[in-house]
């Protein structure tokens, strides 16, 4: 039996089938799931969808709103820039297309934010194109069944592997077999071909998976180039009023965080000092520093807590903030914590 028709019937019978952007073949609901499964698990996902959902129920709605909006909901979700490409991909839709996704996965891949798998697996499961994805768990799985041993990290390899996941597509019924081939694929990454410990008794083409024969399934994918962690410490100057208000200043573009408010955030603390005026640097006072772990680096964060009156700051970008008002901005989720527990002491 070919190996897509074995994944539409697995995925038929096992796969999942009720997350709530699936089954519907709307592709402002696939889109908007897609980008925030990327580097990121269903079951946190399933947690910001539906606010999504109810905040902005429309791509119209969405294009209409400001940034800060959109990266208040994503607080918290991490890699900020899927949310500031949301947003220009929304914007750009309603601009250029009159609010209508485009139905090809090359037109797709136009759009910001959207790259060559996030656009084939709109355009399979919302127009039942016949194109290939490779995410992350796909990856997995086909290279385990196809014995794929070739370093990903070089880039003809990946192509090759890209070729290869085309020619095991459907060639018949596609309107019917090309989402459920593509979420198929998906679910047996997620479920069953595990990075750790795959469950091959459940795998509906393992008699065919050269890695289950093998007995190395942990030996694919193959991907040399290792990422270079980094760290970083930072200072923050927690500024707070009488009246609970806090100073916050928009991060830059590009860098960490960037287009999220923050507090004023040093390399040091000998920095942070000099920033405050000198009769104030007394009343500094150092909270209870914190880890922040990003894909590719550690934050390790000091906040320095002060309380002033409304000049203090003249000095330093940015604004005082009210205790209403933070919650609605979009913050670093660590900045959210902090100012989230100060409020519940």
């Amino acid at each position: 039996m070919k190996f897509s028709t074995q994944v539409v019937r697995w995925q038929k019978a096992h796969g999942r089938n009720d997350l709530p952007w699936q089954n519907v073949r709307d592709p402002y609901r696939v889109w908007l799931s897609e980008i925030m499964l990327q580097q990121t698990q269903v079951a946190t996902v399933l947690g910001y969808f539906p606010r999504f959902l109810e905040r902005f129920p429309t791509l119209g709605s969405l294009a209409a709103a400001t940034l800060d909006d959109v990266l208040s909901l994503w607080s918290g979700l991490g890699y900020y820039s899927r949310a500031r490409n949301l947003h220009s991909c929304a914007v750009k839709v309603m601009g250029l297309h009159s609010g209508v996704f485009p139905h090809t996965a090359q037109q797709l891949q136009t759009l910001p934010g959207i790259g060559r798998s996030t656009a084939g697996a709109i355009a399979a499961l919302c127009f039942s194109e016949r194109v290939a994805i490779l995410d992350g768990n796909v990856k997995r799985l086909l290279t385990r069944v196809l014995g794929f041993d070739a370093d990903l990290a070089v880039a003809a390899n990946e192509r090759r592997l890209w070729d290869k996941a085309f020619e095991l597509l459907p060639l018949h019924d596609l309107a019917q077999t090309m989402p459920r081939y593509t979420q198929g694929v998906m679910d047996l990454g997620a479920m069953v071909c595990t990075a750790k410990n795959p469950n091959c008794e459940a795998c509906p083409v393992a008699q065919a998976c050269a890695a289950r024969y093998l007995d190395q399934p942990e030996r694919y994918p193959v991907k040399n180039r290792k990422l270079k962690r980094s760290t970083q410490t930072i200072w923050l100057l927690w500024a707070q009023r009488a009246d609970a208000s806090v100073w916050l200043s928009q991060r830059p573009s590009p860098g960490v965080w960037a287009g999220l408010y923050c507090f004023p955030w040093f390399d040091s603390r000998e920095a942070l000092r000099a920033a405050v005026p000198v009769h104030y640097r007394p009343a500094l006072h150092d909270s209870a520093p914190l880890t922040h772990i990003l894909t590719h680096k550690d934050l390790y964060l000091h906040p320095v807590r002060l309380q002033v009156p409304t000049s203090a700051m003249a000095r330093l970008p940015g604004q005082w903030v009210g205790a209403d008002a933070w919650p609605r901005l979009g913050l670093p989720a660590p900045v959210r914590k902090l100012l989230a527990q100060r409020l519940s002491d």
